[in-house]
C-alpha cells in the first residue's frame, strides 16, 4: 500500500491520465448506446411505431442507395433544417450515415431541439446492408 501512494505521488500526470480514461469508460459503458437501434430494431420501429429515417449522408450518396423513404437531411446545414422535421417531432426518428459516426453527433442535435426519440443507427446504411435489408435508388 505504501508503495501505490509513494507512486500515486511521484507520478500524478499518469494516475489522473489513468482516472479520467477509467471515468469515460464507465460513462461509455452507461451511456453509449442509450439513442442508439441496430437495423433489426430500426425495422420493427419503422414497421411497427411509423418511425421516420433520416439520412444525413451528402444527396449524392444518398442517391446511391438509402433505406426506402428515408429523408436525406446533409449533415452540413443539418441544424439550419430542422424545420423541415417539426412534423415529426412526436415520432421514432432513426438517423442513418455510412457507418454510425455522423449520424450519433445528429442525434444529439435532435434531441438538443426536443425530438425525444432520435435514435441512431448502429453501424449506418453499412450495417444495413450487411443486414440484407432492402435499399433503394433515386433515379
Amino acid at each position: 500500500m505504501q508503495q501505490l501512494i509513494e507512486f500515486s505521488t511521484n507520478h500524478l500526470i499518469l494516475v489522473l491520465a489513468l482516472l479520467a480514461v477509467g471515468g469515460l469508460l464507465v460513462h461509455n459503458l452507461l451511456q453509449g448506446n442509450k439513442g442508439a437501434v441496430d437495423p433489426t430494431g430500426a425495422t420493427v420501429m419503422i414497421n411497427h411505431q411509423d418511425a421516420v429515417v433520416l439520412d444525413v449522408r451528402p444527396a449524392a450518396d444518398f442517391h446511391k442507395g438509402h433505406i426506402i423513404n428515408a429523408i436525406n437531411i446533409p449533415m452540413n446545414g443539418f441544424a439550419n433544417q430542422l424545420g423541415s422535421l417539426e412534423k415529426h417531432k412526436d415520432q421514432p426518428v432513426i438517423v442513418s450515415c455510412r457507418s454510425g459516426a455522423q449520424s450519433a453527433g445528429a442525434c444529439q442535435t435532435l434531441r438538443k431541439a426536443g425530438f425525444e426519440q432520435a435514435f441512431n443507427l448502429r453501424g449506418g446504411i453499412l450495417a444495413w446492408q450487411s443486414a440484407n435489408l432492402p435499399i433503394t435508388r433515386k433515379k
